[in-house]
């Protein structure tokens, strides 16, 4: 929005605000920050003289390693699960951590709940080796998520995954896809196609091209077929039926891959798929928009007030979730198509200065590269992530009132898939007479507890 550039400096800062957020609403205190809570937060702000050329604004380091991570509690684990979740130890942590108790639900919709699935896809997956089996009982589900969940909460993840990512023991079964042998499934499907097409992935292309995600879909669509040789439903029941039974027909092929892949590599492949997903929406909820329309209407003149209620309105958007540079991509486009739709035609964005950073937590926005990645914890320096601070992108007004059909035809806007500066140091690319700073630095999150 409106305001000097070194505004981008302060995020670092400004998600050191969130944590102390999180932990004093967790502890049931009020809402709110206090004077003294205020004057310490202003002492983490970089010293930036207005009229100076920003410098690099190095990330924070917690002072010492986060409690929940340096000290795991032992979870009581039922001793029914075969899952072997020691095998995956790794992944395991690298989950708990993307999950931390105070940053799941902003970080839930890009980093938490991909990593979450696909590590039970992997674990359901390695243990098909000596099962013969790519999904759960009932029984087993419901044990292997208690257990799951108890071993992630003991490393520091938040206790509520299961409302967070909306996951059920069901998840882990075969709901109504009619095959989960593996002898049976390998039989059925062109395992051969499968893997040529999912054993390594094209990360920034596989969106697009859907060469992975083509022959999970055809893979999951021959084992769907077996349910129906024997059934004769009518064409409604059959359709509606049938797309059910693909998806979970997909969670099925998924951990084949799982078990076929090694760990680190079917990981990749996983969170490669579900990015695709992530990055075709956005995940923002519109409130009621009656102040921008009341304020940007036809007939109305008053650009300071309309300025003022885009600029209000989007600050409560910023409250939401941390967003992929794609996602505020489509956030700007659902926006503006519903804000034209309500009969405001003129480019409020540009107005306004809005920007695609905008659409992300923080008041100076922070976007996640569209690209899979973790939450990073170091003993030393804490816990951190990949904040893209290269994102000066002024958010697009949409032509028309119809949502554009796909980001692979948004060549008019670039995006870049990763931070192109990952050090923490300014780049400057000389542009006529203008210099533009290109920052991207590892955000490092403060927590003091």
């Amino acid at each position: 929005m409106r305001g000097p550039p070194v505004r981008s400096l302060h995020i670092c800062a400004s998600i050191v605000l969130l944590a102390l957020l999180c932990i004093h609403e967790s502890s049931g205190n009020s809402l709110g920050y206090s004077a003294l809570e205020e004057r310490r937060a202003d002492l983490l702000l970089p010293q930036i003289s207005p009229t100076a050329t920003p410098q690099p604004f190095l990330p924070l380091l917690a002072p010492s390693p986060l409690t929940p991570f340096t000290n795991s509690t032992i979870p009581k684990l039922s001793g029914i699960c075969v899952l072997n979740f020691t095998s995956l130890s790794n992944m395991m942590m690298v989950t708990s951590t993307d999950c931390m108790a105070a940053f799941a639900p902003v970080l839930a919709n890009v980093v938490c709940c991909p990593q979450v699935e696909a590590t039970l896809a992997i674990l359901i997956g390695q243990s098909s080796k000596y099962t013969n089996t790519l999904a759960l009982n009932g029984t087993l589900a419901a044990h292997c998520l208690s257990d799951f969940q108890q071993i992630l909460v003991g490393q520091g993840a938040n206790d509520s995954l299961s409302k967070i990512c909306s996951i059920h023991s069901s998840n882990l079964t075969g709901g109504s896809c009619p095959i989960s042998d593996v002898s049976e499934f390998e039989s059925t499907v062109e395992t051969s196609n499968l893997l040529a097409a999912c054993g390594k992935i094209d990360s920034v292309n596989e969106c697009c091209e859907q060469v992975c995600q083509n022959a999970v879909l055809d893979a999951a669509r021959k084992l769907a077929q077996k349910a129906y040789s024997l059934l004769a439903l009518d064409d409604s029941h059959v359709l509606s039926d049938h797309t059910t039974r693909i998806n979970d027909c997909k969670s099925i092929v998924l951990r084949w891959l799982g078990s076929k892949l090694e760990p680190s590599r079917a990981k990749e492949v996983l969170r490669g798929i579900s990015n695709c997903r992530i990055n075709k929406g956005c995940p923002l909820n519109f409130p009621n928009m009656s102040h921008v329309i009341e304020g940007c209407g036809a007939g109305k003149s008053n650009q300071t007030a309309c300025c003022s209620s885009v600029e209000n309105y989007v600050s409560h958007l910023q409250r939401q979730s941390f967003v992929t540079n794609l996602q505020a991509l489509n956030c700007a486009a659902s926006l503006g198509v519903r804000l034209r739709k309500a009969n405001i035609t003129k480019n409020v964005y540009s107005q306004c200065h809005i920007s695609l950073k905008d659409f992300s937590l923080q008041e100076s926005g922070c976007l996640l590269p569209s690209l899979p990645s973790d939450v990073i914890f170091d003993q030393s320096a804490g816990v951190s992530f990949v904040c893209d601070l290269n994102d000066n992108i002024p958010a697009p007004w949409p032509a028309t009132t119809q949502l554009p059909a796909s980001s692979c035809n948004k060549t008019a806007v670039k995006i870049p898939a990763l931070p192109a500066v990952a050090s923490g140091q300014s780049n400057f690319q000389q542009k006529g007479a203008n210099y533009i700073p290109s920052l991207t630095a590892f955000v490092a999150i403060l927590i003091v507890v």
